[in-house]
Order: C-alpha cells, then structure tokens, then sequence
C-alpha cells in the first residue's frame, strides 16, 4: 500500500513506522490514523518481532489535527475518534512488542500514542501534554491511556491542569521506560526493543496477551487467567524446549527462531 502520512519499512526483522507530517506537527487526521491503523495491521499479520513507532520534524505528534475536525457533526466526529481507538487498542492487542521512538513533543492524543505502545524511549528535551484542561474541550480519550500508564492521581494532574512534564518526570511516572540524552534516542529505542524481542516470538506474543488481558482484572482474577496461560503454554513445544533447555544446561532452539 501506498502511504501519504507515514512509511513503513522492515529490516532483521524490525517493522519501522514513521509520521511523516512534520508541516502540520504529526496531527492525527482520519487519513492519518487509518494510515497507522493499515500499517500496524499488515505488521500485525506479518513476520515482524517487533515495531518502532517514529516520528519525523520536532514533534512527535500534537495530537488531533483540528483542521480535520473543524465543521465536523456528531456522526463524522465520533467516527474519527473510534479510529483512533481501534489504532490505540491494536497496539497493545498486536502480537509484537510495539516501542515508542519519541524525538519530540507529544501533546493530547499524541500522548496517547506514547501511553498506548508498550514500551518507550524519550529525548531528554521531550514534553508530554494534555492540554485539554487549559482549554474548553477535555482530552477524555488521552486520558484512557493515560491512566492506565501513570495511575489515577497523576493522569488527572495533567488531565486537569493541562501542564506539560518534562521527560525524567515521565519516566518517573511511569509513561516513558527511559530517557535518554536527544541523539542516542532512536539507538536506545531499537537496543530495548531487541531486548524485548529475543526468545521465543510465539511465547512473546502469547505473554503480550495475557498480560494485557489480566491488567484490567481483580487480583484473584488476573491470577485466574495468568495460571492458565502458565499451564496452557507450559505444554507448547517453546514451552517445553525451555524446560529441556534449562534442564540440560544448553542454548534454546525455539521453533519460532
């Protein structure tokens, strides 16, 4: 497929997404989401072990592009964000790691963005925002991510005030995994990613799954359903060559490698 918005490359491995919108700051259009959404479900699909989420210009997204939304009624409006509800649910129901490369700001549901992928890595000058709560229209969908990132008091601290934190507080609060200084970002981005990608792909897959799954449970049910993807998977063939290896003192050999 042919992208106006964003590209797509692969390359040992590593699926590669990029926004290419730094004129109007990586905005979320509705063309520009179903781009992302196409991309990442071809990557889904594919042989990818994981995926980089890039963004070229100084800003890694501002989040919604008004100029889109601007004279659109209820129908067209509520369209628009369940696009990019599914783009930010596929993310996290994808079976490959997926790492936000963040080089820039990231406001409102470009934030999102960043909560949603499973991992990420920011520049040291890196902003986050949700600036809704300057503003006479409340950034309610950031905030599902959002909250789900940083916990309830923290998501409505910037839910609420609208300020922006620098990225060391980001990774405090558990948005970002790290910061690192400006130029080592997409080098650190895709060194974690290899981390996050080695072993078994299937088994990866699987745990991405299930934890995702057993996040928005009670303790009693997250243990329910994590028990029975230890049991189930413990009799996969990567399941039972782990145990083998272990046991013999040897090198795994997955079936997915």
């Amino acid at each position: 497929m042919d992208y106006q918005h964003i590209t797509l490359d692969e390359s040992d491995g590593i699926a590669t997404v990029t926004m290419r919108r730094p004129q109007r700051r990586n905005s979320l259009s509705e063309d520009h989401l179903r781009e992302l959404l196409s991309a990442f479900g071809q990557i889904a699909d594919g042989n990818s072990r994981g995926v980089v989420l890039a963004a070229e210009g100084s800003v890694f997204s501002s989040g919604h592009d008004f100029n889109d939304m601007q004279g659109r009624g209820l129908d067209e409006m509520t369209t628009l964000l369940e696009v990019c509800s599914e783009l930010m649910q596929l993310l996290q129901r994808m079976p490959q790691p997926v790492i936000a490369q963040v080089e820039g700001l990231a406001t409102a549901a470009g934030c999102q963005l960043v909560a949603s992928c499973d991992l990420a890595v920011a520049g040291e000058s890196v902003q986050f925002q949700t600036p809704g709560g300057k503003s006479g229209w409340f950034c309610h969908t950031p905030g599902v991510a959002l909250v789900r990132a940083v916990g309830r008091k923290r998501a409505l601290e910037m839910l609420l005030t609208g300020d922006p934190i620098d990225a060391h507080t980001a990774a405090s609060w558990g948005l970002v995994n790290r910061v690192v200084p400006d130029a080592d970002v997409a080098a650190e981005a895709l060194a974690l990613l290899e981390r996050a990608t080695r072993g078994s792909c299937w088994s990866k897959a699987e745990g991405k799954r299930t934890f995702y799954q057993q996040a928005e449970l009670d303790t009693a049910g997250a243990y329910k359903v994590a028990t029975k993807a230890m049991a189930s998977t413990s009799q996969s063939s990567d399941g039972q060559e782990s145990i083998r290896s272990f046991v013999e003192k040897r090198a795994p050999r997955f079936g997915s490698d």
